[in-house]
């Protein structure tokens, strides 16, 4: 007699499983519909407030989203809303570079050799909790209030990130792999070329995810500063006109790019490093 084992389905409450891709597709665009359904209601659902009708929420405080729609086009054909995006994301892209030049070798020797490691952990690791608003002074003080100061801040706000990624990432590589490599012969020089870093890179790729979240977050406070172009100067121009659904528009136009460019680099992380989801 043959007895036929049952395949269990996964729950949707699992502890620590994942839920399948379709239902969780579902559930994401589920979410989304609400939040926008619940957005639709407070501004168009309308009420008698001392003898005037007026949305739920007045629009003023919560623009509806066929005002913010319209605002995002008025914004690219009438406030060159396109050329604000290129100089922010050119802004972003040097400020990347720059923290990639800075944190990875020095997080590289910093997670190899501990004696390295101790010199500069005292001086980086309290940086990462001061306010980066902190430094806007001394940046223009330095820098001055032009491009420079920008690309300065939005550094100084993604480097302290990604250093100490860089670091862990390169401390996490497995001790058998550095020690096989010894066996055979490696030197340390070559252990950190052909081990550590390899074995390193696919979590220093996550670091960029995270730096790349951050610099989107600054982009903002970077171009507060003499804002002359960038979304930074679209959403001064929203508050200078009180005009909401303005900033609501550049606070899309920011999430969304945010959100592709995230997309963009896991799935390069998973292009580069398929061999990490194969083993996962």
């Amino acid at each position: 007699m043959t007895t036929r084992r049952r395949t269990a389905t996964p729950s949707l409450w699992g502890l620590r499983t994942s839920v399948p891709v379709g239902k969780a597709r579902l559930i994401s665009v589920v979410s989304v519909a609400v939040l926008v359904a619940a957005w639709c209601v407070l501004s168009y659902v309308e009420v008698t407030r001392e003898g005037k009708v007026e949305a739920l929420v007045p629009h003023f405080f919560l623009p509806a989203p066929d005002q913010v729609l319209k605002s995002l086009l008025y914004l690219f054909f009438e406030k060159d809303l396109h050329l604000a995006i290129g100089v922010s994301a050119l802004r972003i892209v040097k400020a990347i570079a720059l923290s990639v030049v800075v944190a990875l070798p020095l997080g590289i020797a910093m997670g190899s050799f501990d004696v390295i490691n101790r010199v500069f952990q005292p001086i980086v690791a309290p940086m990462r909790y001061l306010p980066i608003t902190a430094f806007i002074p001394l940046l223009i003080l330095w820098f001055g209030i032009d491009e420079s100061q920008k690309v300065a801040f939005l550094f100084l706000g993604t480097v302290v990130y990604l250093l100490p990624a860089v670091v862990d990432a390169v401390r996490l590589v497995p001790e058998e792999l550095v020690q096989t490599a010894f066996t055979l012969g490696a030197t340390k020089a070559q252990v950190i070329r052909t081990v550590l870093i390899p074995a390193a890179l696919p979590a220093i790729f996550d670091g960029f995810r995270v730096m790349n979240a951050i610099a989107w977050t600054y982009i903002i406070l970077a171009e507060l500063v003499n804002p002359q172009n960038g979304i930074g100067y679209i959403l001064r121009l929203a508050e200078q006109h009180l005009k909401p659904e303005w900033s609501f528009a550049g606070i899309v136009v920011v999430g969304v790019i945010g959100l592709g460019t995230d997309l963009l680099i896991g799935g390069l992380n998973r292009l580069l490093f398929s061999w990490r989801e194969a083993d996962a």
